[in-house]
């Protein structure tokens, strides 16, 4: 461990950490970095390659003025090292020894060629945490494929999610959409960084250190959200709409298909041509009363007919032709004013989850963000000047997240840090930390984090979806829930219908999913809850408020999703929360954020997006609409990013005894994945503009989303060398392209995209897009077929390869396969069964267990609980 006294991050201060990188793993550096990590960024000789991103300052390309660089490499210090001479080698041994952690992007052989790998460093440091972020992984069938944000994007379902209706007759005539920018490694990036830290942690318990693998491909293909368990569970494709969630375009019911298709309003165009969402939740019991809606529109005098009693019966409301006759009204009432009219703001004040649809740039300045902290000045001393960049992922009262310094210039700490490892040598003994006798894993090996509890409150996946993390860490997580107000993903996707698995299995086109109404039926639910434990408490009863005190006074965390001020009305403030249990650790997670002038918003991962700029970020360009992200997005990086605040606090707490609050939010989680769009409107002024699949920083051309046979079928092409161009010329057999004047180089490709694309996408129109792929990539070209659900469960080798799903059996639907962490351990790898070995809980399913063996309650009390509605 090593200190330095100009951080000011909070939770991992006192940890080293060696980046060797390009944009796989810069991201996840920048976490570690803003939460306190020492980041050394060891470069090549000229600098790293991202250094040649743009935008630039002024738009002049220069290796210490890329925005790029600047907004991926805050906080990190740059050495620069030749690693193919002798004192390059020795200098890298000499930081390593010194490290807590080592991440590496290179190819798979690079630092062990030069005796550099993991079996080398870790013999002069056994503490070392070694992790390996690549492409697809480093063995397996698409090993040595070749890839980009582009097709990382492609080949994980994220574009297939993605993009605009299709015409009236059902064809696309548009393709699917990569959300802008950099979002596979994104994604990868925060999910490794979480297991970094738990690796951390085991390795400061036990002193042994591990190598971590993490495959972006594996990551990106577990984000989407509904239409992996509308496969899995049911068999039903889904259809991309524009700016609003992918649903299923067939079902056993076609009005069950038609309503679902509406039932998720999209966005509205104000008069002056910007969009607003007036969001509405898919899920039962979730959305608000109709009445809020007719509310909003009476203020604006554009109810119409809704006051019509018709329109006041739920089942009424549930007809599609009724649903597009409702929000026809409301796209009239908002196409009436312009943006700035803040329409969504009476909306919000009626308990409606509406949201601007912003660019990433308006939300600076505002009161709520600079209250959290959300976005900071930064020094740049050689230029004289300060620029606004992001800022805190989360608010945690008196651990604040890093303020400085502005990204490094090329090896500017070379000098600075090889000065200091003089007499440094790496500190691993074990913190004195009990641990139970181990429990083995179906890997045959222990689990990083036995003996951990958590008592889990959350709901919906934005919450619930950050203890799956936990629990394949071998925590105990316990799910805290009450049929009163049961987590609404128990009604959600990826139904599973009577005859189970082997009608599922058996079929070739959609599963009836009509089993009723049980809580135990959805493979959504199921797939977020897996591992964990679930008990039945009723927290609005006094009896149930002592029971969870109890569940506490032993606990290392508490999370909760609920809405911002909940906990304080139910006597479980932070305060009262450390007077239980001083270590505890409590991380809060909602849409705005409890602390700030917005605390009180509704809000669902779409609201976030739009509100955040991830929405206006995707599509093509003006005119065309935002496409938005076709699924909630920021429920599941709410998730990773409340996964991440929950193993910073653990982490801080094993070291300081210590517990610690932490807020956080879904749209905060956007505003951090917006890239580099504030920086360029703080230092160049310019306003975002969205660049449909091209690809606006990278200098690539063709690069996009192209037909092949088949219906909707798509590849995904990034071509940024000359070899790239030359390959693909030969792949597809047109060599007179070669001596086309607007396409001589890539600068000229570049400027004639709208022609290029077109030949592209005529060229493509007639291959199999699997087969297509595969030329390209034997070619050195980077592509990938735009996948579906059923491509990733049914046929891709990589996944397959890789054993991305685990068969988990679940008490009243049977075994079924769930995705497990796309990151390897090799001492304490994840099971996504947890200490449990099963699926996730059935309602209730482990009252005994907690209310007699942790709690020491006999059947009488426990019964007695149960007649008087508390559990």
């Amino acid at each position: 461990m090593t200190e330095r006294a100009d951080s000011t991050g909070s939770f991992l201060r006192g940890v080293r950490v060696v980046e060797i990188a390009d944009e796989l793993g810069e991201y996840c550096g920048k976490v570690l970095a803003g939460l306190g990590a020492d980041v050394i960024k060891v470069e090549p000789l000229g600098g790293e390659r991202t250094r040649g991103y743009a935008p630039f300052q002024n738009d002049r390309p220069h290796p210490n003025r890329s925005l790029h660089f600047w907004h991926y490499n805050f906080g990190k210090r740059s050495v620069v090292l030749d690693l193919d001479s002798d004192g390059g080698r020795d200098r890298f041994r000499a930081l390593a020894r010194t490290a807590d952690v080592v991440l590496d992007t290179r190819h798979r052989n690079y630092l062990g060629d030069r005796d550099l790998g993991y079996e080398q460093l870790r013999a002069e440091n056994s503490g070392l945490v070694y992790v390996r972020m690549s492409p697809f992984g480093d063995d397996g069938p698409w090993a040595d494929y070749h890839a980009s944000d582009l097709v990382h994007l492609a080949l994980g379902g994220v574009m297939m999610n993605c993009g605009y209706d299709a015409t009236p007759t059902g064809e696309y005539d548009t393709p699917p959409i990569a959300p802008q920018m950099w979002h596979a490694y994104h994604i990868a990036g925060e999910i490794t960084a979480i297991q970094i830290i738990a690796a951390l942690i085991y390795r400061d318990e036990t002193g042994i250190g591990q190598k971590l693998s993490n495959s972006v491909h594996e990551s990106v293909s577990s984000n989407t959200e509904t239409d992996m368990p509308d496969w899995v569970y049911s068999r039903l494709p889904h259809a991309r709409q524009t700016c609003r969630h992918s649903f299923a375009q067939a079902t056993a019911s076609a009005e069950e298909s038609a309503t679902a298709n509406v039932r998720v309003p999209g966005i509205a165009r104000t008069k002056d041509g910007r969009w607003l969402l007036p969001y509405s939740t898919y899920l039962p019991g979730f959305g608000a009363p109709f009445e809020k809606t007719l509310g909003v529109l009476r203020k604006y005098g554009a109810e119409r007919d809704l006051d019509n009693p018709r329109f006041h019966d739920p089942a009424e409301l549930q007809k599609p032709d009724v649903l597009r006759h409702v929000q026809s009204v409301i796209h009239g009432m908002v196409g009436g004013y312009t943006y700035d009219r803040d329409v969504w703001k009476d909306a919000q004040a009626n308990g409606l989850p509406w949201a601007p649809v912003r660019r990433p740039e308006e939300n600076v300045g505002e009161d709520h963000w600079l209250s959290r902290g959300t976005f900071m000045d930064v020094e740049y001393p050689e230029l004289g000047q300060n620029f606004t960049q992001i800022g805190a992922k989360w608010v945690s009262p008196g651990l604040p997240w890093r303020t400085g310094p502005r990204a490094p210039m090329v090896g500017e700490h070379t000098e600075e840090v090889f000065a200091a490892l003089t007499g440094i040598e790496p500190s691993v003994a074990p913190i004195q930390i009990p641990r139970s006798e181990a429990v083995l894993s179906r890997h045959g090996k222990p689990f990083a984090l036995q003996g951990v509890r958590i008592v889990d409150l959350s709901w919906l996946l934005a919450s619930a979806g950050a203890g799956r993390f936990f629990t394949a860490l071998g925590a105990e997580v316990i799910k805290v829930e009450h049929h009163s107000k049961v987590d609404g993903m128990r009604m959600g996707a990826g139904k599973v219908g009577a005859g189970g698995r082997a009608a599922r299995d058996a079929a070739t086109g959609p599963v009836s999913t009509d089993t009723g109404s049980g809580l135990d039926r959805s493979g959504a639910f199921m797939e977020i809850n897996a591992g964990k434990r679930s008990v039945s408490l009723n927290l609005k009863s006094e009896r149930g408020r002592e029971l969870l005190t109890e569940l506490l006074r032993d606990a290392d965390m508490v999370i909760e999703g609920f809405s911002p001020g909940t906990m304080d009305r139910m006597g479980f403030g932070w305060e009262r929360l450390k007077e239980i249990n001083p270590r505890l650790v409590y991380v809060q997670q909602s849409g705005m954020g409890q602390i700030g002038t917005y605390g009180e918003m509704r809000s669902f991962g779409p609201t976030a997006q739009a509100f955040s700029g991830l929405s206006d970020m995707s599509g093509l360009p003006e005119p065309y609409a935002p496409a938005g992200i076709g699924y909630s997005y920021l429920d599941w990086f709410g998730a990773y990013q409340m996964a991440l605040a929950m193993m910073s606090g653990l982490y801080r707490q094993r070291r300081t005894g210590k517990g610690c609050w932490i807020d956080s939010s879904q749209t905060e989680a956007g505003l951090y994945l917006t890239g580099t769009a504030i920086l360029d409107y703080s230092v160049n002024g310019r306003q975002w503009q969205r660049f449909g699949n091209r690809s606006p920083y990278m200098p690539a051309a063709p690069h996009g989303a192209y037909r092949t046979a088949g219906d909707d079928r798509w590849i995904a092409i990034a071509a940024s060398t000359e070899d790239h161009w030359r390959a693909l010329l030969e792949v597809l057999d047109t060599p007179g392209w070669a001596a086309d004047e607007k396409l001589l180089t890539l600068e000229l490709r570049i400027q004639h995209q709208d022609y290029l694309d077109s030949l592209i996408d005529a060229a493509t129109r007639a291959y199999e897009p699997f087969e297509l792929m595969d030329e390209l990539q034997r070619a050195g070209v980077p592509a990938g077929v735009c996948q579906t659900a059923e491509d990733r469960y049914e046929r891709d080798p990589q996944l397959r390869h890789l054993n991305w799903m685990v068969e988990l059996t679940q008490s009243a639907i049977g075994t079924w396969p769930v995705k497990d962490i796309p990151v390897t351990f090799s001492e304490t790898p994840t099971f996504i069964g947890g200490i449990l070995d099963r699926h996730g809980p059935s309602y209730g399913e482990d009252n005994d267990y907690v209310y007699r063996d942790l709690l020491g309650l006999d059947d009488t009390q426990i019964a007695e609980l149960a007649e008087h509605g508390v559990l």
